[in-house]
């Protein structure tokens, strides 16, 4: 049994970068069933998650088509979009031997924090099975021949005319926006903010002259865990100038950033504290909240910022 870091390094490069495109799915999406008589009669899965799962599996086993089960179900946040991030372990089965080829799981409950799609390049059609998958869940995959990456399935050991069962532990599914309530806001010579399905602000600059305080607006309030400060927050921001109206740096091109309360210019950090998962806020940093009067690549000295930020989730404190 090999770790599958070491298998797929190779394909990971290809990762960087990985643009998530929109799938089927709603914020209430219904999961498909995923009873699968045979399968189930099949192939049973036991253990605890985040540790190897213990397979017993009659051998040889041959799949037809993808079928899916859940025999764990979570209740935290569902799988709408292949660009959401997971906090997934992964075990590759053989389907021949019941072996296990490659895996991710580890009792340490080392995090491999990457978005589904990066997922599907390995199992190209693993999002089938993972759609409307709730957070604290445990699903079992079967795969036919060719359901594994011809790659990753040689690196594996896999054979080409072979089926492969995939178990997906997800330990943790980010929102791929934020989803709390709308607020209404009575605050004049603010920006306003519109979005896009996807999510993705737009940020309209009144005229006029910026506040002289950092000034946050509560735009949508989520139901979700408390940001203090302890543990890194999951964001997607887009930040611009007051004066230039133009945009500086926006998650939104590439995926959600982990950040630190310590680590964000001291208006940033005062926008997320206190703010829970789920909601998105806009905040007004003057200069010296910000960048004071050092330039920053495009931001000229003395700028005073915008940004607008969705709170995405809490990620796990690294193990020392």
């Amino acid at each position: 049994m090999r770790k599958i870091p070491a298998v797929i390094a190779v394909l990971s490069l290809a990762a960087v970068g990985l643009a998530g495109c929109a799938v089927p799915g709603s914020s209430n999406c219904s999961r498909a069933s995923a009873a699968d008589a045979e399968m189930a009669d099949l192939v049973t899965v036991s253990g605890e998650l985040g540790a190897e799962p213990e397979i017993d599996l009659y051998t040889p086993f041959h799949a037809e088509q993808i079928a899916f089960a859940d025999p764990v179900v979570g209740d935290g946040t569902q799988i709408i979009s292949d660009a959401q991030l997971v906090d997934a372990d992964v075990t590759l089965i053989s389907g021949d031997t019941g072996e296990v080829l490659v895996t991710t799981a580890d009792e340490e409950g080392t995090a491999l924090v990457q978005p589904v799609s990066w997922w599907t390049q390995f199992f190209p059609t693993i999002f089938e099975s993972l759609d409307c998958a709730t957070e604290g869940s445990r699903v079992v995959v079967a795969l036919p021949p060719g359901g594994v990456e011809s790659e990753t399935a040689a690196s594996s050991g896999l054979a080409e005319d072979e089926s492969a069962i995939v178990v997906i532990d997800l330990h943790k599914v980010y929102l791929s926006k934020a989803d709390g309530s709308n607020v209404y806001n009575t605050g004049r010579g603010l920006p306003s903010v519109v979005r896009a399905p996807d999510g993705r602000p737009g940020i309209i600059v009144p005229d006029g002259a910026p506040p002289t305080e950092v000034t946050v607006q509560t735009i949508k309030k989520g139901d979700g865990p408390v940001v203090t400060g302890d543990q890194p927050v999951r964001v997607h921001y887009t930040g611009l100038t007051w004066d230039e109206r133009e945009v500086f740096d926006s998650t939104w091109d590439s995926q959600p950033a982990s950040l630190t309360l310590d680590g964000v210019v001291p208006g940033f950090a005062q926008a997320l504290e206190g703010q829970t998962v789920g909601s998105q806020v806009m905040v007004v940093i003057p200069p010296e909240f910000g960048y004071g009067d050092t330039a920053q690549a495009s931001i000229p000295a003395n700028s005073t910022l915008v940004f607008v930020i969705d709170i995405l989730g809490l990620d796990e404190v690294p193990t020392q």
